[in-house]
């Protein structure tokens, strides 16, 4: 399921389209939010599915080889191990799953069958494999532990999967990494005779509405919000700051005053760590020292107001 922290990636990407635009259509902008993070959940699914597909390959693989003339003694009677990993049948026996694959006419596989063979010709090729198929006895923890190392070594960092998901989708690029995290997480928690469940994408009710809260508090209030910076960096021009530091600021400072429930310092993390992957090199720096700043005055001035032991 999304985290608090992607889900704020994903506000700060479209804060950050609406205030380029200049455009005052929230609806629009709310509407596209919502939509690229459902997506997340195809990309989630559509993996899935890629693991299940290289499983079949290889079922078709031994079914060929075993129609050649000259055969050997290999192929007529190959290791069947893979083909039988239960977190494979799982997955594949999955009715939630294959319900939403349905419903969402998420048939990539089938139709680009290249990128397939990628993942099976790298497994197959494999030490992994290899050591993998050479014990004829199994069990499902051996199972669970060979697909999660499968996945981590072969799809997860696979440059060709990741240009076609971008091709795929524009807003996929930024969900890679996070996905691949979600789908090592469902795998190395799965059980044995236990159906693979979809989940629900979002923790709660309240994650689901901290995205569009957050988002329509950073728009309607970052005027405002840019003072607060403009008053604490005094030796800035507005025009030196980077306009992802200056988002990432102004949703702090919305957390910090619309947020009550939200502890300052975990804000401040947040947007601290946020910072390392989409800004410079030394906004981390710059960030957290302005929102310090801004933390202690708006104590001070009790603009800030935090629910419970704490929070600030």
């Amino acid at each position: 399921m999304i985290n608090r922290r992607h889900i704020r990636v994903k506000v700060m990407q479209s804060v950050y389209a609406i205030l380029q635009s200049k455009s005052d259509n929230l609806d629009i902008e709310e509407k596209f939010l919502l939509k690229s993070i459902e997506k997340m959940y195809d990309l989630y699914v559509v993996m899935l599915q890629l693991l299940v597909e290289v499983k079949n390959m290889e079922i078709n693989h031994i079914k060929i080889a075993k129609k050649k003339y000259l055969a050997t003694k290999e192929e007529l009677n190959p290791s069947t191990k893979f083909i039988d990993n239960q977190v494979f049948k799982l997955i594949e026996e999955s009715s939630s799953l294959n319900q939403y694959v349905a419903a969402n006419k998420l048939n990539f596989w089938k139709l680009d069958s290249e990128y397939t063979a990628e993942i099976w010709n790298k497994t197959k090729k494999s030490s992994l494999f290899q050591d993998y198929i050479k014990n004829d006895e199994s069990s499902f923890n051996e199972d669970k532990e060979f697909v999660v190392a499968m996945f981590k070594e072969f799809v997860a960092p696979n440059d060709k999967l990741a240009d076609y998901f971008e091709d795929k989708n524009i807003t996929w690029v930024d969900d890679i990494p996070f996905v691949n995290t979600w789908i090592v997480k469902s795998l190395s928690q799965l059980k044995p005779n236990k159906p693979y469940l979809l989940k629900d994408l979002y923790k709660d009710e309240d994650d689901r509405k901290f995205v569009i809260d957050l988002f329509r508090k950073v728009v309607l209030n970052h005027t405002e919000y840019e003072k607060d910076v403009i008053d604490k960096t005094p030796n800035w021009d507005t025009e030196r700051i980077a306009e992802i530091d200056m988002i990432l600021i102004k949703m702090a400072i919305a957390e910090f005053l619309k947020f009550p429930s939200i502890p300052a310092r975990v804000t401040i993390n947040e947007y601290i760590e946020i910072s390392k992957d989409y800004s410079t090199e030394k906004s981390s720096y710059f960030i957290n020292g302005v929102l310090d700043k801004i933390l202690k005055d708006f104590t001070e001035s009790k603009r800030i107001k935090k629910i419970g032991r704490g929070l600030l």
